[in-house]
């Protein structure tokens, strides 16, 4: 999938939230004070939008990816 069609949860360690934004954005869509609310509203984020759903470590690595677009690449048989 294109950057552009992503959705990130990620930590902001000088606010202590979690947050929620578009590839490309320039503010969040939505800010919060758990992983696991973040997480729910990014998926929710994220299949609305048919993107792909990146959920980050607080130091700021990819833990889990989700897709939840058209497949370019389905598997075979």
């Amino acid at each position: 999938m294109a950057k552009s069609n992503q959705v990130h949860t990620t930590y902001n360690s000088s606010n202590k939230n979690w947050s929620v934004k578009s590839a490309g954005a320039s503010r969040a869509a939505s800010v919060h004070k758990t992983k696991a609310v973040a997480e729910i509203a990014g998926r929710q984020l994220a299949i609305n939008k048919q993107a792909e759903h990146k959920i980050h470590n607080r130091d700021g690595r990819i833990s889990e990816s989700n897709s939840y677009g058209r497949d370019n690449f389905p598997p075979k048989g």
